[in-house]
């Protein structure tokens, strides 16, 4: 059995640059028979152009594991940090984002 368990380990290896990670506020996500694409998008206030900091490819199987991943997650966050807002009813994008000021002479 302690060998099994030495077999199974997976080695996942964190490159510095990668651990300082991406922020982002946006997820745009699309998807084809084979494949589903997610694109992380970072969206600035009164700037009328967002740019993808960076798109994740996965198959169909994976995307429904990253699903469950993140339920079981948001779960165990709330249960120590109570509700998190947003949900029906909450604007598409973050408040303040989608407007641009109008110019003044």
């Amino acid at each position: 059995m302690a060998e099994n368990n030495k077999q199974n380990k997976l080695n996942i290896e964190l490159p510095e640059e990668i651990a300082e990670g991406t922020y982002s506020n946006l997820a745009v996500i699309s998807h084809s028979q084979s494949e589903f694409i997610v694109d992380f998008v970072r969206m600035v206030p009164n700037v009328p152009k967002a740019k993808v900091k960076s798109r994740v490819i996965m198959t169909p199987e994976n995307a429904k594991r990253l699903l469950g991943a993140l339920a079981e997650n948001i779960k165990k966050f709330e249960s120590q940090h109570g509700p998190i807002n947003g949900g029906k009813g909450t604007p598409p994008f973050p408040i303040g984002f989608n407007t641009t000021p109008k110019a003044q002479a």
